[in-house]
């Protein structure tokens, strides 16, 4: 049996099939850039599998599917696909959570590293033919720092246990955990960000926390805490962000991620001093890479052949095949 395999997006050039994984099956690879919802329907409509890194799989995309049997998501989060729809038409959707806990906690730290040790400030300082770090202050050590993480999967425990490492004081708001054997303290969302001088996003995007930063969440904060933000950009409201970072309600931000990417060359939050960016890259490193590629490719070879991947998403969609 010929199987049709639909790349929708190559966005990283690096990110090919892994060819050896899909060795034994007898296939059609198509790799496009299709990014409308036409596009993709276009392409995939007939397509055993897709391959998916930002292209929007939306329901009316699924619904289109006539025999698809697995959409396999290059990348941790799967909020650009519609799970329920594709549980509803018998579909897995897979993604790789655990390619880049390393890459992703580290930059986490990076930033709020950048921030305690004002880096960013300093080096400015210096280049403007200024040397001292009186206008820098305050600068605290680090185990008189409290650290709130919001969101203690994978990532968030990596980042965790880097910071107890370093000395923080690490609180967790998680409603979905209640233990752990880090040495955290869990707490409420309120009573986090009340006592945080770092605040860092690990939680992934869904309906409950599109925009669970916003102008109350910045007021509860200290005003001299900062936000970090390596998970999604929509979790915080960026227009909020500018007006609480613009107007000194907290002290700063360094993100990954941003609502709308790439940003507007005159987006105005780019603007500030106070706000630190790097381009979605949190998640990047050779050694990255090469497992995202492989786990992905593996995934949908272990679905064409009538196996399980190793994460499925929905897993209630496997449940309904066994019981039929």
């Amino acid at each position: 049996m010929k199987f049709k395999i639909v790349y929708t997006d190559p966005y990283h050039p690096e990110l090919v099939p892994v060819e050896s994984e899909l060795d034994d099956i007898e296939l059609d690879l198509i790799m496009g850039d299709y990014r409308t919802e036409d596009e993709v329907i276009a392409a995939a409509y007939n397509a055993d599998a897709l391959m998916v890194q930002h292209a929007k799989i939306s329901r009316k995309v699924i619904e289109s599917l006539e025999e698809c049997r697995i959409i396999a998501r290059f990348g941790v989060g799967f909020d650009n696909v519609d799970v329920a729809a594709a549980t509803e038409r018998g579909i897995m959707v897979t993604n790789v959570p655990d390619y880049c806990i390393d890459e992703v906690s580290s930059h986490a730290i990076a930033l709020i590293m950048t921030f305690s040790r004002k880096i960013s400030i300093l080096n400015n300082l210096v280049k403007n033919g200024r040397w001292g770090h009186e206008a820098a202050r305050p600068i605290n050590r680090l185990s008189a720092q409290k650290l709130g993480i919001v969101g203690l999967g994978r990532i968030g425990s990596a980042a965790a246990a880097k910071a107890l490492g370093l000395g923080f004081d690490v609180l967790v708001y998680d409603p979905y955990v209640s233990e752990t054997n880090l040495s955290v303290t869990f707490g409420d969302f309120d009573t986090l960000l009340q006592n945080s001088d770092f605040v860092s996003i690990h939680a992934p995007l869904t309906v409950e926390t599109h925009h669970m930063f916003s102008r109350n969440e910045f007021r509860k904060m200290k005003e001299t805490a900062f936000l970090i933000n390596t998970a999604r950009g929509p979790i915080v409201d960026e227009a909020e962000l500018y007006g609480a970072l613009r107007a000194g309600i907290i002290a700063g931000a360094g993100v990954d991620v941003i609502e709308y990417e790439p940003p507007s060359p005159d987006n105005p939050v780019l603007k500030l001093d106070n706000f630190v960016i790097t381009p979605h890259t949190a998640f990047f490193s050779e050694e990255s890479l090469q497992t995202l590629r492989l786990e992905t490719t593996r995934a949908v070879a272990t679905a064409l052949k009538g196996g399980i991947p190793r994460s499925v998403v929905n897993p209630e969609v496997i449940s309904k095949k066994k019981g039929k």
